[in-house]
């Protein structure tokens, strides 16, 4: 298990050895239930430094109009791109803030899951930026997304 709020704790270099599926396994069980994410649902399904999957359920995250809310999608692309920075950095001595968030909805989804995937396209000393898209169970695009994230000293 890997818990992400005891970064003193975490082994980098043990944690990037392990399969993406793997390390996914294990953020999913560091997750804290108290967090938006675990609250939402999120789940990572592959993790690597350079690409971030995971899932979110529709169902629990709707706006009145039984739709996905816009919302919901916005904290998707963070909780993906947000983990993927994380995963670039010594979490010992540094830590990843989101300052940037851009998401443009495409289409509705009303049941079933959303895949996220999140990936990296700038990975420099003060700033990481990620290109986002989430998709509904059919393969249809439903929002794509930016999120920019500085890194800062711990």
């Amino acid at each position: 298990m890997i818990d992400r709020t005891q970064p003193d704790a975490v082994d980098v270099t043990a944690m990037r050895q392990l399969a993406p599926e793997a390390l996914a396994a294990a953020l999913n069980e560091g997750q804290k239930p108290d967090t938006l994410g675990a609250r939402m649902g999120f789940r990572l399904t592959s993790a690597t430094p350079e690409r971030i999957e995971g899932t979110m359920p529709v169902a629990g995250n709707l706006q009145p109009a039984g739709r996905l809310h816009g919302g919901a999608n916005a904290a998707f692309i963070e909780e993906l791109a947000s983990i993927g920075s994380w995963l670039n950095l010594d979490p010992a001595t540094q830590m990843a803030v989101g300052v940037d968030l851009n998401a443009t909805h495409l289409r509705g989804a009303t049941s079933g899951l959303v895949t996220g995937v999140a990936i990296l396209t700038h990975r420099g000393r003060s700033l990481h930026v990620w290109q986002v898209e989430l998709r509904d169970e059919r393969g249809k695009p439903t929002c794509t997304g930016r999120l920019t994230c500085a890194v800062l000293s711990r």
